[in-house]
């Protein structure tokens, strides 16, 4: 079995008020107390990697845990928003990334919960999609079969 643990961006500005290039949006003071406080989430876990979309938010939601592991954070195309979840099933599915941290974006992270609810890993209502929140996905042979909601620090 291969865990992986999938967050979702903490806290960013607001994408309206934005009007740089969406990609380079940063977290909030907010959001940076969410990353640092997913240190001590984290501080009982096993980490292999850390991937992470390129958008600067999710780049900085990992940055501190890597840090604290001593890793660096992997740029994945299959992350970034609006690819929808088949991008990151490459990653959920393939056992060398065990115990690897997926940074994604809310559509993901909404899309594989859906997948999780679909397929009875996890109830209806469970869990949520707060920014700077992880699900914990049990994979074997490349299928969801236990998942846990891990609330934001």
């Amino acid at each position: 079995m291969a865990r992986f643990y999938v967050i979702r961006h903490a806290k960013a500005g607001d994408r309206e008020a934005w009007a740089g290039d969406d990609r380079k949006r940063p977290l909030t003071k907010k959001g940076l107390a969410q990353a640092e406080g997913l240190v001590a989430t984290f501080e009982a876990m096993r980490v292999s990697a850390v991937l992470s979309s390129p958008y600067l938010r999710c780049m900085q939601t990992v940055e501190p845990l890597a840090r604290a592991r001593r890793l660096s954070v992997t740029e994945s195309e299959s992350l970034v928003e609006g690819q929808g979840l088949p991008g990151a099933m490459t990653l959920l599915t393939d056992p060398k990334l065990a115990d690897a941290v997926l940074c994604t974006h809310g559509d993901i992270v909404w899309e594989l919960v859906e997948l999780l609810v679909g397929m009875n890993v996890v109830p209806a209502g469970v869990g949520g999609f707060e920014k700077g929140s992880t699900w914990q996905v049990d994979m074997r042979d490349g299928v969801p079969v236990q998942a846990a909601f891990i609330p934001p620090p």
